[in-house]
């Protein structure tokens, strides 16, 4: 049993807010993500700035994904008793100048003491033509930016005691704004690759109500991999120079891998949310 859909089956069941990375009211979009010690990341593996910076970059993703300009930020941040004001100052940094990268006003949130630090930021963004998961159509195109798997592999050297690049994406995810703003006017459906490739096929697959051909097979650690933030999105093929063009201009590299056909894709990864 998917313990994360059921769950979630539970809240408003014919809401049309439900089911992509944000809920769009009017011409803004509201998303929420955690980002927890022991679930997320290990005290041990990151710096507090470099943590508060995940936590917010991983947020920020998901507007990009939706093509929407982050504007405000609500903070709950859970610290330990045992921080000095010096980490405090520490992690505040970390929020404020990812903050302040984006044009990001932190508006307010909650703060309470607790065993290990825990974060859930809530994104406010604005769009005039926001992005939807639903949008396939059949002979669509399917992408992704980037290259995937390195987070997976870095987790694994984390895990067993290992020590990774401060220029991982484990560590910090590499986000395409400004090349996906410019080329959202093509696109008919998209997301960010939180979960891993084939878990957010999976999903793109439930709410567009079709499958994918897939040109060539894709490993199992490329398509598992979680913590990516890549983005996945689909167009229609007449584009498809037009949207080669705009990534060689933002030097993004381009994975066109599958196209939309009658029928739905199921994932086979091991679910990252529930044991």
């Amino acid at each position: 049993m998917n313990k994360e859909d059921f769950f979630i089956k539970q809240f408003d069941k014919d809401s049309r807010f439900i089911g992509d990375d944000g809920a769009v009211i009017g011409n803004y979009i509201y998303s929420m993500d955690a980002f927890f010690e022991n679930v997320h990341f290990k005290k041990e593996w990151m710096s507090l700035d470099q943590i508060a910076r995940k936590s917010m970059l991983v947020n920020i993703s998901d507007a990009i994904a939706m093509n929407a300009k982050p504007k405000y930020a609500l903070l709950s941040v859970a610290i330990p008793k045992s921080y000095t004001k010096k980490d405090l100052k520490q992690l505040a940094k970390g929020f404020n100048d990812t903050a302040k990268e984006f044009g990001i006003k932190v508006i307010g949130g909650d703060t309470i003491s607790n065993e290990k630090l825990d974060i859930s930021i809530t994104i406010i963004s604005k769009s005039k033509n926001a992005k939807y998961r639903n949008g396939i159509k059949l002979d669509d195109l399917i992408c992704f930016t980037g290259e995937l798997g390195t987070c997976k592999r870095d987790l694994n050297i984390l895990l067993h005691g290992g020590k990774i690049s401060k220029k991982s994406k484990f560590i910090e995810p590499k986000l395409k704004a400004d090349f996906f703003y410019e080329v959202s006017k093509y696109v008919t459906a998209s997301m960010d690759i939180s979960d891993g490739l084939f878990f957010e096929l999976e999903r793109m697959s439930k709410q567009s109500n079709v499958g994918f051909d897939f040109f060539e097979k894709i490993d199992k650690n490329i398509g598992c991999s979680g913590e990516e933030y890549e983005l996945l999105f689909s167009f229609n093929k007449k584009h498809k120079t037009k949207i080669e063009n705009i990534a060689k201009k933002h030097n993004i590299k381009l994975n066109i891998f599958a196209k939309a056909v009658k029928g739905k894709f199921i994932c086979d990864c091991k679910n990252h949310h529930f044991e």
